[in-house]
């Protein structure tokens, strides 16, 4: 996986906005609660989306303004092609480091 280290939390934004096509901030935060029952505030998720967005793994654009949020949009990220090949990579490379343990073959 060379070049295409990323942590655990970015790892699991990204599988998030991969399972959802595309995702805003408070969507992420409840999915994140939810699925892996993980507490993480909207700042962290924020500022993690904009460092993924800038290592070339999301695209992001903005929504419509919205009457309930006071004319306010929300920004939508979405994977690239190259956030894709990093999680398929990262699956990978797990996978092959799963079947290490005989106890958990399948």
């Amino acid at each position: 996986m060379k070049g295409s280290n990323i942590g655990e939390l970015e790892e699991m934004i990204l599988l998030v906005i991969a399972g959802l096509g595309k995702a805003y901030g408070n969507e992420i935060v409840d999915e994140l609660d939810d699925k892996a029952r993980r507490k993480v505030s909207l700042s962290t998720v924020h500022i993690t989306l904009y460092r993924l967005e800038d290592k070339g793994y999301l695209d992001s654009e903005w929504g419509d303004p919205e009457e309930i949020r006071g004319g306010r949009r929300k920004r939508y990220f979405s994977l690239t092609v190259s956030g894709m090949r990093v999680l398929k990579e990262i699956r990978q490379t797990r996978l092959q480091l799963w079947s290490l343990v005989p106890e958990l073959k399948v």
